[in-house]
């Protein structure tokens, strides 16, 4: 007989929506791609609180604030966070200056130990370990530069392992 997992759960990530309002087009596609996940994580650059508020009222949202955030938003959620789900410590930060380097400006962020540090900024979507460690960026869904508008999806199980969508 194999083990029961540790824990089965799906996190919708977002990261650098940049709006001023939610669009009809972000709403569908959150109710979509987000309907059978437990919680929201967004790292940041929401750019106007009603983009909040809206996630909010889909799911239970954990957030951090970015570098194009008013103030309104960096006083309801901090620049960095660690939160613990299933078992896993996951670090979450928006992260800033240029994206060269950016994986160890932020893993330098963290002294405690993390299973995942998630992160925003770059617009550029990763999803890869180092070591142990599981570097996730959605990228954004979007304000895509160079990339395709994508989103992310965290799966808690033995492990922690991620998806990026493209949109």
């Amino acid at each position: 007989m194999t083990p029961e997992p540790k824990c089965h759960m799906k996190i919708g990530v977002l990261s650098d929506t940049h709006l001023r309002e939610p669009t009809s087009d972000f709403k569908k596609m959150v109710e979509f791609h987000f309907r059978e996940v437990e919680k929201i994580f967004h790292l940041g650059d929401f750019v106007d609180w009603s983009v909040a508020r809206y996630l909010s009222g889909v799911k239970e949202v954990v957030a951090v604030s970015g570098n194009m955030d008013p103030s309104e938003i960096r006083k309801a959620f901090p620049q960095k966070r660690t939160v613990e789900l299933g078992g896993f410590r996951i670090g979450l930060i928006h992260g800033g200056g240029a994206p060269f380097g950016m994986e160890s400006r932020i893993r330098d962020e963290f002294d405690e130990e993390v299973d995942a540090i998630v992160y925003g900024h770059t617009h550029t979507p990763a999803n890869h370990r180092v070591k142990n460690l599981l570097f996730f960026n959605p990228g954004s869904p979007t304000r895509s530069y160079l990339n395709q508008p994508t989103l992310g999806m965290l799966h808690f199980g033995e492990k922690i392992e991620g998806d990026i969508i493209t949109l």
